[in-house]
């Protein structure tokens, strides 16, 4: 009755299923690994966020590197901003997806260090995009600035080029090495995005507010669904073998049946 499962073309439906099981299978195990890394990052995030301010020079040094623990932390710091050296980084985007500038400006602490603070979003309205653009001045004097710590950008890690022969004042990421040597200084490792004092005017467009959270349950639906199809996949080949079976059965039936009509009758 079953010798069908024999032929070619059902050896080979035998050998995907076989094969689809262990690898859906492993496609979940994935889908909650990467659920458990998501929770895990949610989790640093939202401790970051919770903690209270510390001074910068608790978490970050020259040549510090930010780490994914220190990352979002809200830090305080008292100095005053360095405008003279202010820059923009090119190409990016406010929270209506326009694209424009970060100014990116020099806050030189009480001991001579320095800190680069992102004080937010500006429009791209120069007349054009090697024309440094009009930035509005940060508070005069001594100041405490607030903000959240985030580490430098790369390449690797942002996607964006860091391209060479820029206008002058104008970068492409926010890298603290790369600023030490522009300013001949000693800078903080990593950057703060700031918080506080808000801006007269809403511009520059802070952007420290609180940072989106992965979707880490979309990855454990993925885990559960990868393992209901590996569960599917022997209902459906138990399906298609009792479907080939009744049909094989019912072709046997109606042959067997014709052949009877056919017969001559024995007198």
């Amino acid at each position: 009755m079953y010798r069908f499962l024999l032929s070619r073309q059902w050896v080979i439906l035998t050998l995907v299923a076989l094969l689809l099981i262990p690898t859906m299978i492993r496609l979940g195990i994935w889908q909650m690994h990467r659920y458990d890394e998501r929770t895990a990052r949610n989790q640093l995030v939202s401790d970051a966020l919770d903690a209270k301010p510390v001074p910068v020079e608790t978490l970050t040094s020259p040549g510090h590197t930010v780490t994914s623990k220190e990352r979002y932390h809200s830090v305080t710091a008292k100095g005053r901003f360095d405008t003279d050296d202010e820059v923009v980084v090119r190409r990016r985007t406010n929270s209506d997806d326009e694209v424009g500038y970060h100014v990116l400006t020099p806050f030189v602490l009480n001991d001579g260090k320095v800190l680069l603070v992102n004080r937010g979003w500006i429009a791209a309205d120069g007349p054009s995009q090697t024309a440094f653009p009009k930035i509005p001045a940060p508070p005069r004097g001594e100041i405490t600035v607030t903000g959240r710590l985030m580490p430098d950008e790369t390449t690797e890690a942002s996607g964006i080029k860091d391209l060479k022969g820029l206008p002058d004042r104008q970068i492409m990421l926010i890298n603290s090495a790369q600023e030490a040597k522009r300013l001949g200084a000693d800078v903080l490792g990593g950057y703060i995005a700031q918080t506080a004092p808000e801006p007269k005017g809403d511009t520059p467009e802070l952007m420290g507010s609180k940072p989106g959270m992965e979707n880490a349950a979309l990855n454990y639906a993925y885990a559960f669904q990868w393992w209901l199809f590996a569960a599917g996949v022997p209902i459906g080949w138990v399906v298609l073998v009792r479907r080939e079976t009744r049909d094989r059965r019912e072709k046997a039936e109606k042959e067997s049946g014709a052949e009877s009509e056919t017969e001559p009758a024995t007198v």
